[in-house]
């Protein structure tokens, strides 16, 4: 931590913040949930980020011991980043902050969201509906990157890769699927322009459709509106 600004502060909470709260850290963070990546793939999804401060971001984290430098196997042999098994601690916790963030009632979120975010945004909001002893593969493709969706026991798991036999395979672009995710734009209309997909599209809206948005603290019902007990009405 030489060098930097830290908390003189005794609380977890605190010599969390020292650990990930300098600018871009807990991006990184998110950039590495669902696998490994290179220093070109790091900054292609944070286009935001210069090389200086990416390379300094992940010497920090890497001296925190929450992420840690990889060979993938060969043939490909890519020097890799990786989240350590402390690190990879994190993801629930990212996924919470994701979900109260994606909830804020005054400034709603804007500007680019990178693909491991959406695909991160579709796992953590994925809320079973109707026959839950579903299973289900697909396969989604946001520009160059490819995702393999597994829906089972009403659990969904996401990583990166190619699925050898989906049940349904989807391609499209970041801005679509964020528009489909979102409820502004339905999937029928996407795939007579944006984009395109194969296979068990029905099984692919239902996947979808358990993934939108979480209603927001304004359109959810007080706790003390909860505890009220009802005001008896007159027919007459």
């Amino acid at each position: 931590m030489d060098g930097k600004r830290i908390y003189d502060d005794g609380c977890g909470i605190a010599h969390a913040m020292n650990l990930i709260g300098e600018r871009w850290a807990i991006l990184i963070i998110r950039e590495l949930l669902l696998g490994p990546k290179r220093f070109t793939d790091l900054r292609s999804g944070l286009p935001g980020i210069g090389p200086n401060m990416l390379s300094q971001r992940l010497r920090d984290l890497e001296a925190a011991d929450v992420l840690r430098r990889a060979a993938l196997p060969q043939p490909a042999g890519s020097r890799v980043y990786e989240l350590t098994a402390w690190g990879a601690e994190l993801k629930e916790i990212l996924a919470a902050l994701g979900q109260w963030g994606n909830r804020t009632p005054v400034i709603k979120p804007s500007g680019r969201v990178s693909a491991d975010s959406l695909m991160l945004g579709l796992r953590t909001g994925f809320r079973p509906a109707g026959d839950q002893s579903t299973t289900a593969t697909f396969e989604i493709g946001l520009g160059e990157d490819r995702y393999i969706v597994t829906v089972a026991d009403a659990r969904i798991q996401v990583e990166r890769g190619i699925a050898p036999a989906p049940d349904a395979v989807l391609h499209t672009d970041t801005d679509t699927f964020k528009a489909i995710m979102s409820g502004e734009e339905k999937l029928s209309m996407a795939l007579q322009a944006e984009a395109t997909a194969a296979g068990d599209l029905q099984a692919l809206e239902r996947l979808l459709a358990c993934a939108g948005p979480a209603p927001s603290p304004a359109d959810t019902p007080s706790s003390s509106s909860r505890d009220e007990p009802a005001q008896a009405t007159s027919s007459g």
